[in-house]
């Protein structure tokens, strides 16, 4: 069983930057980024696969959002850059069982989930 902790969120003026953290109690394989914004479905936001080469965004954060992961420390970033009040919503990170996993943009792929953490971004 693995934890996930999520940090990082907060309040944040539109165009503005915020880095999320995904700590793990332990070693992680692929790792998702998926936020739930109010009265909206779950939606993907990003990935990253187990060695940290392979990466996939949503169309909506492209070119401002970049994942990235340090397997010594067992964390998962997601800094958020020229953010839009359309990005508000609680963010989640969840990561897949097993090894050597590419990552995916579909939740049921992923078998450990964190609590959450809030974004809000200002107009």
């Amino acid at each position: 069983q693995v934890q996930l902790v999520e940090s990082g969120g907060g309040l944040v003026q539109a165009g503005g930057s915020l880095r999320l953290s995904c700590a793990a109690s332990g070693r992680t394989n692929a790792v998702g980024w998926f936020r739930r914004a109010p009265g909206k479905e779950r939606e993907f936001v990003a990935t990253i696969n187990w060695s940290g080469v392979g990466t996939s965004y949503a169309d909506s954060v492209k070119g401002r959002f970049t994942i990235s992961r340090d397997n010594a420390n067992n964390t998962v970033y997601l800094q958020m850059n020229s953010l839009k009040p359309e990005d508000t919503a609680v963010y989640y990170c969840a990561a897949e069982r097993g090894y050597y996993g590419s990552g995916s943009s579909a939740a049921s792929a992923y078998d450990y989930w964190g609590q959450g953490t809030q974004v809000t971004v200002s107009s």
